[in-house]
């Protein structure tokens, strides 16, 4: 059973996201928050594995409770919530420790797909915000020839893990196609992570797009 927190000042909206998650059996939600601090008190107390986050919110804003979250329960994976327009916000969320970025008006099988693909390792971008992720990145002067450079401290193994990570397999997914265990493929995606110097594996999926390994 997957354990959820939604936080959202919308209370419209939170009901929303819990009647959307009650359709799946596997997803329980064990907390909500309306605000920021609301949010990292309920991780504290819950310890949910997958914590729907929105990114405007009073009293502490989704971005800084996403860090709070990832300091005081790293174990949390963090999806924020945005709406159009958040183009600034998105980026600041890639730069920190959010393992996932949802559109409200997702479809509601997008928000399902994304509690499992979180929860069991994986990153996960809303395709649309995916593209506009991926577009900001080339406009500020990201190369494939730049992402090559990077990625060239790999090992080949490392590559291969890379390349299925940024196609957005999680980790499970990884090990069966690999014929590994799940804890080598942990192993080698922290190794990526520090030799790329990417925080998140957002960071070195978007790497793996412009590198061409996807």
């Amino acid at each position: 059973m997957i354990r959820v927190l939604v936080a959202d000042d919308d209370v419209l909206v939170r009901a929303a996201v819990r009647a959307i998650l009650a359709t799946d059996g596997g997803i329980e939600v064990v907390a909500e928050a309306a605000d920021g601090h609301q949010a990292v008190e309920q991780v504290r107390a819950h310890h949910p594995e997958v914590a729907l986050v929105d990114i405007r919110m009073p009293r502490l804003d989704g971005l800084s409770a996403a860090d709070e979250i990832a300091t005081v329960a790293p174990a949390t994976k963090v999806v924020m919530l945005t709406t159009f327009g958040q183009d600034d916000y998105i980026a600041r969320a890639l730069g920190g420790g959010a393992a996932g970025f949802l559109l409200k008006a997702s479809d509601p099988r997008e928000l399902i797909t994304a509690v499992h693909a979180v929860a069991d390792g994986a990153a996960f971008l809303s395709p649309l915000i995916a593209h506009r992720v991926i577009r900001d990145y080339r406009a500020a002067g990201a190369s494939t020839t730049r992402a090559r450079q990077r990625i060239a401290a790999l090992t080949e193994r490392e590559r291969r893990v890379l390349a299925l990570l940024g196609a957005g397999h999680s980790n499970s997914e990884i090990a069966g196609a690999l014929h590994i265990v799940e804890g080598t493929v942990k192993a080698h995606v922290s190794s990526i992570l520090d030799k790329l110097n990417a925080r998140n594996r957002v960071q070195a999926a978007i790497l793996a797009y412009e590198a061409g390994l996807t």
